[in-house]
């Protein structure tokens, strides 16, 4: 189970059943929940905790010092719920002080080739996150997003629950629920309507929305007087969920 030429610290935590791969480097503070394989080459830092039946491909770096010149070695976490996969060369830094001090990832997420999710980042879950995305520092994604491949998004934005970018979108404000883009700089195109009708959203609610992103995005409205519109006409759970992921933005809204 685990390779004689891996190098695990004593004070590491690992599940009995726990898949080891040679040269993987794994040090104290960490924890790697049942039923997970690590592969060659990994390097895991702590504190770390890894969920159940993770599975981390060759050369990935995790829970890493992040690359913020604040930082000063103090003991921050990386936290990753269940049944995610890590694909080759990924890096996952821990978080600061100077925000939550851990970078957070949920569960039943692909990360590709590549991916880095800088310091206090939070990730839902069942995201996927394509060959070499990049989230600066402080992202939030929520959960069922998805970034192409080649995307950026700019430190402390917010990427809303099932919304898409196309490859190689350069992402500097917030996106709200539901949305597709791509560009760079990003422009919003449409609802993600695809993956919205593959995840079972009823028709209803799909017009509801079709007429909410019409309020913020084609009636010239301000962003103040879309959301006034859209809950006063709508109730729905989704055109609610759609109103608040625009109203939390701190840094603006695509357009």
């Amino acid at each position: 189970m685990i390779h004689p030429t891996a190098l695990i610290d004593p004070a590491a935590r690992l599940a009995d059943d726990v898949e080891v791969g040679p040269f993987t480097v794994i040090g104290p503070d960490v924890t790697i929940g049942p039923g997970s394989r690590i592969g060659p080459h990994v390097v895991i830092k702590g504190p770390t905790v890894l969920g159940a039946r993770t599975r981390i491909f060759q050369f990935a770096s995790v829970g890493e010092d992040c690359q913020d010149k604040k930082y000063g070695g103090e003991p921050t976490r990386l936290v990753m719920g269940d049944d995610n996969v890590v694909r080759e060369g990924v890096t996952l830094h821990r978080g600061t002080v100077q925000d939550r001090g851990e970078t957070t990832i949920g569960s039943r997420n692909l990360l590709m080739a590549y991916v880095h999710v800088g310091h206090d980042c939070v990730i839902g879950s069942d995201c996927i996150l394509a060959n070499q995305v990049t989230l600066a520092g402080h992202v939030r994604m929520g959960d069922f997003a998805i970034l192409g491949g080649l995307s950026a998004v700019h430190q402390f934005c917010h990427f809303g629950t099932h919304a898409m970018a196309g490859g190689g979108s350069i992402i500097t404000k917030d996106t709200p629920a539901y949305v597709m883009l791509s560009g760079n700089p990003a422009q919003v195109h449409g609802l993600n309507l695809v993956g919205l009708k593959r995840r079972g959203f009823s028709r209803d609610a799909l017009k509801a929305l079709g007429e909410a992103y019409k309020l913020v995005y084609r009636q010239g409205l301000t962003v103040e007087q879309a959301l006034i519109e859209i809950r006063s006409r709508f109730q729905y759970p989704e055109t609610e969920a759609f109103a608040a992921s625009i109203e939390v933005s701190t840094r603006g809204i695509i357009r």
